[in-house]
């Protein structure tokens, strides 16, 4: 369905006051989003960087409500209403969690084409099929919260959209896959970097990025995306008996995923990763602002930061120009391949978290577990 007319003034005004929060969005559809939020939308998101969410959250919920509001104007040829009504939210359960047997059944079942068409034209829908129920119950989650930020009461408490979702979410079950099928342990990761071994200005990028999300403690793909040139500060060399100093860095994460509000996060680059970082900033002439920044096909080094998604495609990428299979690891791949290298080599698991900021002993100890069972006696008695 055809968006509402919104003036040109208008889509300029708030393309430009997108720019002053570009840090929690994605800065290549700014133009996009500003024809597609209203002005309280992006009122309502200055408000939630101004009261300091946290800058995941506030990227999530960004993209949330962009994709609602698509949503909106094509299931029903409006702007996202504020509150919405109960139908509404119970309409976006059945477009997202359907049964793929119905539809072969009931054409009309589950999302209409035309409504699918117009996300997938606006680049908002890609996966084929049902949503993942978390999908659906973050972007409810979302929905919630920005009302809840508005000062309005939602419906997103209520027994027949919760029930509507259960059902739905036993009706389409969805096996569980985790976030990277193999680990970038050690020995993987000497062969992603062995691709990255020229002068050229994405291997040396590359090369940075893959040493610094491992050596960090196996930094989040925002994590690295957003790293900027004020985070870093030198540290003193670290003596080591026979050999030259190892270079030292620190680098303050502020607030992350984990971390309480006033938490200033700081992990510790040491060696190589720390050459190999300076080696980027030196090459791409980067002197402030957002460290690893796209490359266009020329050579050129933009002033845009790379998007948390592009930090995934290179280790897929680099995997591939590696020999190995690209769809067996992703940039989450470089936090589990972290912890599981340490297991490895016998790093005390209170160490390891320190440098991974892993908040859950449970969640971190299951690569230490992991790593035992495979090596450990109970798993050689036949020889």
């Amino acid at each position: 369905m055809a968006k509402p007319s919104i003036s040109k003034t208008a889509v300029d005004r708030r393309a430009d006051e997108l720019d002053t929060i570009a840090s929690v969005l994605p800065i290549d559809r700014r133009d996009e989003l500003a024809e597609l939020l209203t002005d309280q939308d992006i009122e309502t998101l200055r408000h939630l960087v101004n009261e300091g969410m946290g800058e995941n959250t506030l990227r999530a919920l960004t993209s949330d409500l962009a994709y609602l509001q698509a949503w909106s104007l094509a299931a029903t040829g409006a702007s996202l209403p504020w509150p919405a009504p109960e139908a509404l939210a119970l309409k976006f359960v059945a477009h997202h969690l359907w049964q793929p047997d119905q539809r072969d059944i009931d054409p009309q079942h589950g999302m209409p084409a035309d409504i699918e068409q117009s996300l997938r034209e606006q680049r908002f829908l890609r996966s084929l099929g049902p949503h993942a129920p978390d999908t659906v119950r973050r972007r409810l989650a979302s929905w919630s919260t920005l009302t809840k930020w508005r000062g309005l009461t939602g419906v997103f408490s209520s027994p027949s959209l919760k029930s509507a979702i259960r059902l739905a979410v036993r009706a389409t079950p969805r096996p569980r896959k985790r976030k990277s099928a193999k680990a970038v342990t050690g020995d993987v990761l000497a062969k992603m970097l062995a691709t990255c071994s020229t002068d050229n200005l994405r291997d040396i990028r590359d090369r940075a990025i893959l040493m610094v999300a491992f050596a960090s403690g196996g930094r989040r793909r925002s994590e690295i995306a957003g790293l900027r040139r004020e985070q870093l500060t030198a540290e003193p060399p670290i003596t080591v008996e026979g050999a030259p100093p190892l270079p030292s860095l620190a680098i303050h994460l502020g607030r992350t995923k984990t971390s309480g509000a006033e938490s200033d996060e700081v992990v510790y680059l040491t060696g190589r990763p720390v050459d190999a970082l300076n080696a980027w900033l030196a090459a791409g002439r980067i002197e402030a602002g957002s460290i690893f920044r796209k490359i266009d096909r020329w050579g050129n080094v933009s002033k845009r930061a790379l998007e948390p998604s592009a930090v995934n495609q290179i280790v897929k990428q680099r995997a591939e120009m590696a020999g190995l299979e690209p769809g067996e690891f992703s940039a989450h791949g470089l936090r589990s391949g972290y912890l599981t290298e340490a297991a490895n080599r016998g790093v005390p698991l209170p160490e390891a978290m320190e440098q991974s900021r892993h908040r859950s002993v449970q969640q971190a100890s299951s690569y230490y577990n992991n790593a035992s069972r495979r090596t450990g006696r109970a798993a050689r008695l036949l020889l």
